[in-house]
């Protein structure tokens, strides 16, 4: 009976579990035939790679890495990790394979790169008993624990407004300057969790230290950080959240409760778009490619709870929007994938309210877990006093209003700077306890 029909790979390594000599020590590979200013073309090795592998290029003594983003019959499209491939035409570039990544509790504490390599100084890392992939598919749906658990952050904004639970994965949506990555370091040292992953995508060099060494201070013995600065290669942008991702979801699956927080997930969409064009994708919205739009659910799907008995992922993403445009394609896609929004506004910011939240505009779709009825009932008269405050604004400052006209709008006047006023919220100061109560204490007062 004739052998079923077989890839290449699965020949070799079929051959090398059957113990053969020649290829046990043999390197899959081919010559570099084609150099641009971000991707190199191997040729002769259609049959024996996949999309995702490494390849490794050595020249001089020296091995650089690269992915594989491309396959067509007379080659491999791969583009390098490094900002440039300083490799020249001729040189040898062999398969090293899937990308694969060994977690430790023992990396808590320590700052890697998006290779998973020590960034810290602080010598090498303890690897863990098993590979864990870096594009892991998220937990099957009906497997999936329910998310219930209230999770109070300590920003008092945020646990009135849009409060979160253990497992929910909600965004932070703003434009740059508006105080983004300070709200994002005041959850990070949000209290309940047994580990933190934070991802730092093309943040600005300086401000890894100053992130460091504020805010997660006080976590950091809990943390891992994954960096990658702006001025690394897409490539590395791309996989910094791969890597975050997987790390968290093996503390996840010994049974902990992680907050992950990704800064910024645009940034990774823009680092996605550049190696899927340097694939030969074509752009079809606003410059991005399709298979953006499919990376980013799979990408966010992975953060949540874990199964029934497992631990979960509280998922904190933040999402620079371009131009201040929140139907930006990136944000649009995002918004529909995450279990809420929390909204930064730059008129806000401009008048002095830190955080610059718009409580009208941001949401939690789970806050039906978190709320008592009363509670529920009062976020909803607030919301509307403050929406009948926002909405006559330009009335009462032309002087088209005059008091004791409507006696609700007489009291928004009256309570809404107040409350907008009790919202306010330093990131040096004490984490808010009981957000309802020290409301009540700000109007009474």
């Amino acid at each position: 009976m004739a052998e079923p029909k077989t890839n290449a790979i699965e020949r070799l390594a079929r051959a090398m579990e059957a113990g053969r000599r020649d290829l046990a020590v043999m390197r899959v590979g081919g010559p570099v035939r084609e150099i641009t200013a971000s991707a190199a073309r191997v040729g002769g090795v259609s049959a024996f790679v996949r999309l995702g592998d490494r390849m490794g290029f050595t020249a001089d003594g020296r091995t650089q890495i690269g992915e594989v983003v491309r396959i067509d019959g007379s080659g491999a499209t791969v583009k390098p990790f490094e900002s440039r491939i300083d490799v020249g035409i001729g040189a040898r570039a062999h398969r090293i394979g899937p990308a694969r990544l060994r977690p430790s509790p023992a990396w808590k504490g320590r700052v890697i790169d998006a290779l998973g390599r020590p960034a810290d100084g602080l010598g090498p890392l303890q690897e863990g008993a098993a590979d864990v992939p870096l594009d892991a598919d998220p937990p099957a749906a009906m497997t999936r624990a329910r998310v219930r658990k209230p999770l109070p952050t300590g920003v008092r904004a945020m646990d009135l407004f849009t409060p979160l639970c253990a497992g929910q994965r909600i965004g932070i949506f703003a434009g740059s300057g508006v105080g983004k990555s300070t709200l994002l370091a005041m959850l990070a040292g949000a209290q309940g969790f047994d580990s933190v992953v934070v991802a730092l995508v093309g943040e600005r060099g300086r401000e890894v230290r100053e992130f460091l060494e504020g805010p997660i201070a006080a976590a950091r013995e809990r943390a891992v950080i994954v960096v990658s600065t702006g001025d690394e290669s897409p490539m590395m942008r791309r996989q910094a959240p791969k890597v975050a991702l997987a790390v968290a979801e093996s503390f996840r699956d010994r049974g902990e409760s992680v907050l992950l927080i990704v800064d910024s997930v645009t940034r990774y969409a823009h680092a996605a778009r550049d190696v899927a064009l340097a694939a030969g994708e074509p752009a079809v919205a606003r410059g991005y490619p399709p298979s953006v739009f499919s990376d980013l659910p799979r990408l966010l799907e992975r953060a949540g709870p874990g199964a029934e008995g497992a631990g979960t992922i509280t998922g904190i993403f933040s999402v620079l929007v371009d131009g201040d445009d929140h139907n930006d394609p990136v944000a649009d896609s995002i918004r529909g994938t995450l279990d809420g929004h929390v909204v930064l506004d730059r008129a806000i910011a401009e008048q002095g309210r830190y955080p610059a939240i718009d409580l009208l505009g941001s949401i939690s779709r789970l806050a039906g877990e978190v709320w008592t009825g009363d509670q529920r009932e009062l976020v909803r008269k607030l919301k509307s006093m403050m929406a009948r405050f926002e909405e006559t604004r330009d009335l009462r400052l032309m002087g088209g209003y005059r008091a004791g006209t409507d006696p609700e709008l007489d009291q928004a006047i009256t309570l809404v700077p107040r409350i907008y006023e009790a919202m306010r919220q330093e990131p040096g100061q004490a984490p808010s306890r009981d957000a309802f109560l020290e409301l009540a204490q700000s109007l009474r007062g």
